[in-house]
């Protein structure tokens, strides 16, 4: 059984080194929805914050009270009250959600406190801060419907909390704001968390919550051909919250989504949507590549971005050297004219860096990555890893169950990154028949 153990954790621990490495010294700013809370997640949730945070991640925790409010408030028979999906706080919602927000406080800190032999949190020292770092305003009348205390983020702290981070404390922010008269408004823990990481310019944003993610048939059932968008680009996720129906709920594709938009078009590079209901889904989702919900990203951050007929040039300049050494097979101005639109290209100020090409191959839905290049001046910085996600994302976006490569001197760079060598007879027989076998080139398959 040792054995088998050793198997398992060793390769599972170094896969995971790359990450850790990574993100040490990165400020996420982790969105935690009441439901999360009501449905006892809090303990194994708090438990993996701390693990991340031992590994030198900065933390900023904002928390949600959605039912610890509507139960309070059936407690003194009164019912809730919104309009689209937004809670209409008279005085008494403001009474109850101050009296949820103070429970729910000291609960998370005496969960973070923790410190019992034979737990997560053995020989952990958490400390949390907590503090007035938002200002509101009020959010004022709808449609002729008075929001009441209901408000709005207006300015965020971003220094103070950057000095409590600075500290090694994770901040624990409800979602409250107070204005410059003085009055206390309920805010939205989904505006509070991105307005936040916007502030913080955080490397991550990520909601905990009740979906698990974003499926492209918003209005279709979860199945093998609806399955979760594990990443999409920022232009991807506003085509599709466009296309969605006005969200209200928690539960509506666009909810969460539109906060995502707005961090990444605010400066936030990835913002995600995981589920609470799977155990350890914040560190299966920052610590495993495909992680287990829906990550936006803002694509002209990393500067990858579908080819045009206008960077064929560039193209051209950037594969010569690579033809002429035998590394690539010789493509034509004309080929590339002709296929630009299977290209992904990576810019730098202007300058094309690197590009890769997928040809789909539907009958077998599969798809051949090809012409993949990096500028040597930009090697070694992540380039090529860059331009795999995008392929691959394309590759998903069509439907393909696999993409594969041929290459003759760089078979190691793909094993390493999920790719398995196959026979030339794996090949789509339209592939199988341009199959040069005086080249000898490997075939690498990677399942998506």
């Amino acid at each position: 059984m040792s054995t088998v153990f050793n198997f398992t954790f060793v390769p599972w621990f170094r896969s995971v080194a790359p990450y850790i490495h990574k993100f040490r010294h990165q400020t996420f700013v982790v969105g935690v929805c009441g439901e999360a809370i009501a449905a006892g997640k809090l303990q194994n949730l708090v438990q993996d914050l701390a693990l991340v945070h031992s590994m030198g991640v900065k933390i900023v925790l904002v928390h949600g009270f959605r039912p610890q409010v509507n139960e309070q408030l059936q407690a003194k028979g009164l019912q809730s009250q919104y309009y689209k999906g937004n809670r209409i706080t008279d005085s008494a919602a403001l009474d109850a959600a101050q009296e949820a927000a103070g429970q729910l406080r000291f609960e998370i800190e005496a969960c973070f406190s923790q410190g019992l032999p034979n737990t997560p949190m053995a020989g952990s020292k958490v400390r949390v801060i907590s503090g007035n770092f938002i200002t509101a305003r009020p959010m004022g009348i709808l449609d002729g419907v008075d929001f009441q205390h209901t408000g709005k983020v207006r300015k965020v702290d971003a220094e103070g909390i950057q000095r409590a981070l600075e500290m090694d404390s994770i901040v624990l922010l409800s979602p409250f704001g107070s204005s410059p008269t003085g009055e206390a408004f309920n805010l939205a823990m989904e505006e509070v968390a991105s307005s936040i990481a916007i502030a913080l310019k955080a490397d991550k944003l990520i909601y905990v919550c009740e979906v698990p993610g974003i499926r492209r048939n918003h209005d279709q059932p979860a199945g093998e051909d609806n399955p979760i968008i594990t990443e999409m680009t920022l232009a991807d996720a506003k085509a599709l919250f466009r296309a969605a129906p006005e969200a209200e709920k928690p539960t509506d594709t666009g909810f969460y989504l539109k906060y995502c938009i707005k961090a990444c078009e605010g400066g936030v590079e990835r913002s995600h949507i995981i589920p609470f209901a799977v155990d350890g889904s914040v560190l299966l989702e920052i610590y495993v590549h495909d992680g287990i919900g829906t990550m936006v990203v803002d694509e002209r951050l990393e500067e990858v971005r579908q080819a045009t007929p206008d960077d064929v040039a560039g193209i051209l300049q950037l594969i010569e050297p690579f033809e002429q050494d035998g590394t690539l097979v010789k493509r034509s101005r004309t080929e590339i004219e002709r296929d630009i639109n299977n290209y992904t290209i990576i810019e730098h100020d202007g300058v094309i860096f690197g590009c890769a090409a997928l040809y789909p191959y539907l009958e077998k839905s599969t798809g051949e990555m090809a012409a993949v290049t990096v500028s040597p001046h930009s090697q070694g910085q992540g380039d090529g890893e860059k331009l795999l996600k995008r392929i691959e994302q394309r590759a998903r976006a069509m439907g393909l169950k696999s993409i594969f490569v041929l290459t003759t001197r760089t078979m190691h760079w793909f094993i390493k990154r999920g790719f398995e060598e196959v026979d030339p007879d794996w090949l789509p027989q339209a592939r199988k028949n341009k199959y040069n076998w005086d080249r000898k080139s490997k075939v690498l398959v990677k399942y998506l």
